[in-house]
């Protein structure tokens, strides 16, 4: 498969502390690749970096055009959506609200309906839901609105991801809309069974890389982040 996202020498950090040293990797275009890595090991810089809220150095390319430099919103624009940590919900909206407001930049109305429909069908609890407001909502329906409203954008990437569930949720995505994703997990053992492609971070470095069924038998990887 095509490259859909591509970073070369990526380097980064805050201030006068640097956290990315040349790192480089590739998003397949309709694949699932994966980053692991212990805490502090790098990968929510990486996603700052990629969706512009911080400014690195390197080459950052979608579709094979640089989108360095750009702003955080014209990311957003060109498809590429952001899970983060912590849900990132809209807590005083409604469930269908935070919904719409994920497709704010869109201005194909049909399809924008149709998407709706679509993920609450993939979610029938935020249906059930969807006239309640997000911050009553569990932390898990709270995690499955954050992805729903990234969906709405139409996105060609998404991170990171937790419950089990939703891996399977987030498979069939993959498989029937063809979604790029960007996955960063703590748990390693899941997001090795949804990845095509694997990539180890220590210390802001790329260490180990490869098919996920090749690096899930690889013996220090094994030892150490599958705890077998």
């Amino acid at each position: 498969m095509a490259a859909l996202l591509e970073v070369k020498d990526l380097r980064a950090g805050y201030g006068s502390t640097p956290v990315l040293h040349g790192l480089s990797l590739e998003v397949a275009e309709g694949g699932i690749t994966t980053v692991l890595g212990a805490n502090g090991a790098g990968k929510t810089t990486l996603l700052r970096a990629l969706c512009g809220m911080i400014r690195p150095s390197g080459q950052i390319r979608l579709n094979g055009a640089a989108i360095n430099g750009k702003a955080t919103e014209d990311i957003v624009r060109l498809g590429v959506a952001h899970v983060p940590d912590g849900r990132g919900t809209f807590l005083d909206l409604t469930t269908e609200e935070n919904l719409k407001l994920g497709a704010y930049t869109r201005r194909d109305r049909k399809a924008v309906s149709e998407d709706f429909e679509r993920v609450l069908d993939y979610f029938p609890r935020l249906r059930e839901r969807r006239n309640q407001q997000a911050g009553t909502l569990s932390g898990g329906e709270q995690q499955m609105l954050a992805i729903s409203r990234a969906l709405m954008l139409r996105p060609f990437g998404l991170a990171p991801l937790v419950v089990r569930d939703i891996f399977r949720i987030m498979r069939r995505i993959n498989s029937e809309q063809g979604v790029s994703m960007l996955l960063v997990e703590q748990n390693a053992t899941l997001a090795l069974d949804l990845a095509d492609h694997v990539y180890l971070l220590e210390t802001g470095r790329v260490v180990v890389s490869g098919p996920s069924a090749v690096v899930r038998n690889d013996e220090a990887v094994r030892r150490s982040y599958l705890g077998y």
